[in-house]
């Protein structure tokens, strides 16, 4: 039997011959000691299979480790069946909590009677590492779901009789998550794990604390709308309870929004920069923030950074010798903190407009100025990083992050990545609004996120306020214009695989089919259409 192997992420096809029902797992052990990192999957034909797979005929092979895009969830959801098994077996049949990711790993609650201590944290931790050092196998259990509900099969894993459900892709045995770590932090414990970026190393601790503010609040808004869980949700589409929702989760936002107006004007700030990564629902929120503003009796001056790019062939080159547009270097600050400051000083300005198809500036066609004592809102992604706005005091500036932080989750165990939520977004938006199909943008998301590790989550922790642009009602819409746009991905195309673990995750939300109820001046609109402020 031939397979056509390839090792390494990009990196070249070599045919090998193999006997009829080798594993994936027999032909990665046999170039283990090669290899830079763990492989957790491997890519059979684009389609991402267990290591214990076995393989019958011809076919195209390639091994994954967790720089892969989606295949660092196999890595967590693993690491989360360990860390459940060891709670097991040091504390007993409590129930626990896996929320959301923080501080570079997920914040778990382990609800008992007391408070855990650091010595018991650190208990459990070794009771992980020796389950690790065992290296016992994970069992698979199909097991038909409650009728009616989607799936209709559900994967249940078992670590040596420890059984709890996982809704994708585990590794073989515990012997592949080889580095973690245990952390007592607030009210929980984080568990935190390697970055995509090295695969062998845990990143440095970075303490989140507006981020576990924004979750804490946005858990609070979940259990005043009564939704707590997808079934939650589920249920309120099945009983017509979601326009009900709809109206809520927007009030809850459009308050919030105005208690960030109401702190900029008491603080009395004038240049307010909203930055957050991509698909975050930025420009929304900065319009609806200047209306608020209005409503504060401030007339506030809206400003996109997107308009201050150098001309192109002066655009810096990445790794790749691509031309970098989301680096700061692709910014005229000269020019930008040049305007701000004539700006404040009261001056009128001939702001510039992009042209992103001869890639240069033009002039002329907007003039403004401010009133003495009235803000600036400027919105792009390299806001919160001082080195944008280097020549602008400081007691002047107010930072705003935004994100939608995926708060609801398909169960205790069983999260949905931020990450996923925001390529839905971007998904659906990029074929309304650009023409461009979901093979492109799953094609262009690791780009992206490369990007937003440099530019963006490392300023996250100066802001002065974390706005969550989610809304929990929003993955049952977005669902119906993106689930055809994911089917459209054929078995024959690279971006099949992540198409299908896309598919798996939605296959849990119904759909909010009308969703005309949804006003024109939602986050949302952003990305299904029908805003007021995006054409």
């Amino acid at each position: 039997m031939k397979i056509q192997l390839r090792t390494t992420p990009k990196g070249p096809y070599e045919e090998i011959e193999v006997p009829k029902g080798i594993t994936i797992e027999e032909i990665y052990k046999e170039r283990e000691a090669a290899l830079p990192y763990t492989v957790l999957a491997g890519r059979v034909n684009n389609e991402v299979k267990e290591l214990d797979t076995t393989l019958n005929e011809d076919c195209r092979l390639e091994l994954l480790d967790m720089r892969t895009q989606g295949i660092e969830q196999i890595y967590q959801r693993s690491l989360s069946l360990i860390y459940l098994k060891a709670v097991k077996d040091c504390v007993g049949d409590v129930r626990v909590e896996i929320q959301n990711s923080l501080n570079k790993g997920l914040y778990t609650e382990i609800k008992t009677d007391y408070n855990l201590t650091k010595e018991q944290i650190r208990e459990i931790e070794a009771r992980m590492e020796d389950i690790v050092a065992t290296d016992i196998p994970l069992k698979v259990e199909h097991v038909k779901n409650a009728p009616g509900r989607q799936p209709a099969t559900l994967k249940y894993y078992s670590i040596d009789g420890f059984r709890d459900f996982f809704y994708s892709l585990m590794v073989p045995s515990t012997g592949y998550i080889k580095y973690f770590e245990l952390m007592k932090y607030r009210r929980g414990v984080l568990l935190r794990f390697p970055h995509p970026s090295n695969p062998n190393e845990i990143p440095p601790f970075v303490d989140e604390k507006k981020m576990y503010q924004a979750f804490g609040e946005q858990t609070l808004w979940d259990r005043l709308l009564g939704v707590n869980y997808v079934w939650d949700l589920n249920r309120k589409i099945e009983n017509g309870e979601y326009k009900d929702l709809i109206q809520l989760s927007e009030a809850l936002q459009e308050k919030k929004i105005a208690e960030i107006a109401d702190m900029i004007k008491k603080e009395k700030k004038r240049i307010i920069l909203i930055a957050g990564p991509s698909s975050s629902g930025k420009t929304t929120f900065a319009r609806r923030l200047c209306i608020q503003l209005r409503v504060n009796g401030l007339e506030p001056l809206y400003m996109g950074t997107d308009d201050y790019f150098v001309e192109r062939p002066e655009t810096p080159l990445d790794e790749y010798g691509e031309k970098d547009y989301e680096c700061l270097g692709a910014v005229d600050i000269k020019l930008f903190n040049d305007q701000l400051n004539a700006l404040l000083a009261g001056e009128v300005v001939d702001l510039p407009e992009f042209d992103f198809i001869t890639g240069t500036k033009s002039f002329g066609k907007r003039k403004a100025s401010v009133k003495q004592g009235h803000p600036i809102v400027i919105e792009g992604i390299h806001g919160l990083n001082d080195l944008l706005t280097p020549e602008i005091p400081a007691k002047e500036k107010f930072k705003i992050y935004i994100s939608p932080l995926t708060q609801l989750n398909i169960d205790e165990h069983n999260r949905i990545p931020t990450t996923d939520e925001r390529m839905l977004r971007r998904m659906v938006r990029d074929n309304l609004y650009r023409g461009r199909s979901a093979k492109v943008t799953i094609d262009d998301w690791p780009k992206v996120r490369r990007g937003e590790d440099v530019n963006i989550f490392p300023y996250s922790g100066e802001a002065d306020v974390l706005f969550n642009s989610y809304h929990v009602y929003e993955i049952s819409v977005l669902k119906k214009y993106a689930q055809p746009l994911l089917e459209e991905i054929g078995p024959d195309m690279e971006e099949y695989a992540e198409a299908r673990r896309m598919l798996k995750f939605l296959s849990f939300f119904k759909i909010i089919e009308d969703d005309s109820i949804i006003v024109n001046n939602s986050i949302l609109r952003e990305f299904i259409g029908g805003s007021i402020f995006v054409e």
